[in-house]
């Protein structure tokens, strides 16, 4: 009798070590606020792309080159966001960035804002798609598109430094504004970032 209740009470302890290991290995979700800015690993990460994306845009609107055009041909510039190469060490979401700019140009009301490659490809299908099947007085026809005036392309480049439990982590920005008739560059914008990250002494 005794060796079955020590029997039983063995198989409940071991049950509710299980239960409790469980419970405890699941992960707790907080919901917070998409403005917050959060630093978990000190990597690249949304709050520094739109942080970046918006100074440095602001920086290029306001430089000479967008006063210059306007009055030379009494027209809003069109602008298109080429391509934005990682040079850096970590991964990093260019789209996101890429993005973040589309945004900034497009929402400061100082240029027009010209759909990208990937974009234009998707458009000029659904035209094809309207000439075949939509009426003549709704379909839109091709050869009517307007050209970028000036694309915007960079590259995002890091340094970093590393001793003990400390690491400095050292973002540059690069981007360029070229004329798409001369191939003169416009603009040019850089950005730094520089973190300091601690890592914890503690091992489980």
């Amino acid at each position: 009798m005794n060796r079955m209740y020590t029997g039983i009470a063995g198989i409940v302890m071991v049950g509710s070590m299980f239960a409790l290991y469980g419970c405890s290995s699941m992960p707790k979700v907080e919901r917070t606020d998409v403005a917050q800015q959060i630093d978990l690993s000190g990597e690249w990460n949304d709050t520094d792309s739109q942080l970046v994306s918006k100074e440095m845009i602001s920086d290029c609107l306001v430089r000479p080159w967008l006063v210059d055009f306007v009055s030379a041909q009494k027209n809003k510039p069109r602008v298109i966001v080429g391509t934005v190469v990682n040079k850096s060490h970590e991964h990093v979401n260019t789209d996101t960035f890429v993005n973040d700019l589309q945004r900034e140009l497009t929402n400061s009301g100082k240029v027009v804002f010209v759909a990208s490659k990937d974009e234009r490809s998707e458009v000029r299908d659904e035209r094809k798609n309207q000439a075949e099947n939509a009426t003549m007085q709704t379909a839109k026809s091709a050869g009517n598109e307007y050209g970028a005036d000036f694309m915007l392309i960079g590259n995002i480049n890091t340094i970093f430094d590393e001793a003990g439990k400390m690491q400095v982590k050292y973002y540059q920005v690069n981007l360029e504004l070229v004329n798409m008739l001369t191939n003169e560059k416009a603009w040019l914008g850089q950005k730094q970032i520089k973190k300091v990250v601690k890592r914890s002494s503690t091992r489980l």
